[in-house]
């Protein structure tokens, strides 16, 4: 089943945005924070909630305030020093938003995720509690990951994933990924003038891996590749993607009129179920199980569940449930889930049928390897 795209018209019957705004922005480049154009985002923030809107923010820049406060040249590469700036700029960050939103009498609320927070599911679920308690109280919650103490964050994360991640938590309308390139271009437009603005696509359309490249820039960790992958990962939730270009004047004003601004990227399929949302915006794979051809068509043609007799071999130091990856024949992977069986019981069992598990284990926990429930289809 698939659903309807959003249109630039309906646009503005989005309800709860998801708005990311990126280092460069908020730092004029590195320069330190730029308090203009934070109160001009945040004006138009209160524009949008005037209208019955509910808003998130999710911010970067922590890091990059912090060099500038430290007196710092380049980005160090030192975890320790990352660490130190995340602290530092954190503060400066959360105090320019407070102010400008105390303008309007505006309370926000700070919030510091990470994706170990989002990996486990009583978190998960706090997590989301929360952001809804804060929106029904009317108040802003301003998001960001927690860089001082996460350091596989600082090296590999980027906030247009976890705001994909918060979109999906809390059912958004629409994710705004606000940058420093006026959208998704055919090329890019630095070094190819022939390069075009693409102004709304599907997520699912694999023509856009070309085009969006890879990360560039010495401040963020994202590139356009980053904000692709993000649109995707907020798709599975049934939220729509624009990303636009974050120094237009009343930008926002203007996407919520339906705007021709910014690269529009629609969710073109049915959302999947609230657990398998989150089961597919997990980082932390534990292992692999490769899976035969015939396991690979039940598993995409009837929504199966994964049994031990479809795989062929076993990759990697799982426990009972946890998160490990299917994969075919041909590399690719299928789909992932929740095992019921750690990486020792998988590989004495694989290849059998369901009623020589207890024959080679000695116990049965389940009858299925992963059941569908906690499995999600890949591709």
């Amino acid at each position: 089943m698939r659903v309807t795209p959003i249109t630039r018209a309906r646009i503005g019957d989005c309800q709860r945005w998801v708005v990311k705004i990126g280092s460069a922005l908020l730092t004029d480049h590195g320069r330190g924070l730029d308090r203009p154009a934070i109160d001009a985002w945040v004006e138009q923030i209160e524009f949008l909630l005037a209208t019955g809107k509910e808003i998130v923010l999710v911010s970067s820049g922590a890091i990059a305030e912090g060099l500038v406060r430290l007196q710092w040249a380049r980005r160090p590469d030192s975890i320790g020093e990352l660490q130190a700036a995340a602290a530092v700029g954190q503060m400066g960050l959360i105090e320019a938003y407070q102010t400008s939103f105390q303008r309007y009498g505006r309370h926000t609320a700070q919030i510091l995720l990470d994706h170990d927070d989002m990996a486990n599911r009583q978190r998960y679920l706090n997590a989301r509690s929360a952001l809804q308690t804060l929106l029904g109280h009317a108040v802003v919650p301003i998001v960001n990951e927690n860089d001082t103490v996460v350091t596989d964050e600082i090296r590999f994360g980027d906030n247009d994933r976890l705001a994909a991640m918060v979109a999906n938590l809390l059912d958004a309308d629409l994710l705004v990924i606000l940058t420093d390139r006026d959208g998704l271009f055919t090329a890019d437009p630095a070094t190819n003038p022939q390069a075009t603005l693409i102004s709304h696509a599907a997520c699912s359309d694999t023509a856009l891996d070309a085009a969006s490249g890879g990360s560039n820039g010495g401040i963020g960790r994202g590139g356009m590749l980053t904000k692709l992958q993000a649109a995707r990962q907020a798709a599975h939730s049934g939220c729509n993607t624009l990303i636009a270009g974050g120094a237009n004047q009343d930008i926002l004003k203007q996407i919520a009129a339906g705007g021709l601004v910014g690269t529009l990227l629609t969710a073109d399929q049915k959302p999947l179920a609230a657990k398998k949302q989150w089961l597919v915006g997990q980082l932390q794979i534990r292992g692999r199980v490769y899976v035969d051809a015939g396991a690979v068509a039940v598993l995409r043609q009837r929504g199966s569940s994964l049994l031990a007799v479809g795989v062929i071999a076993v990759e990697g130091d799982f426990k009972r449930g946890d998160l490990i990856s299917c994969v075919g024949s041909d590399g690719c992977e299928v789909a992932r889930g929740l095992i019921n069986y750690s990486a020792d019981e998988t590989t004495a069992i694989k290849g059998s049928s369901t009623s020589e598990i207890m024959r080679r284990l000695g116990y049965r926990e389940e009858d299925e390897l992963i059941h569908r429930d906690n499995l999600v289809l890949l591709g």
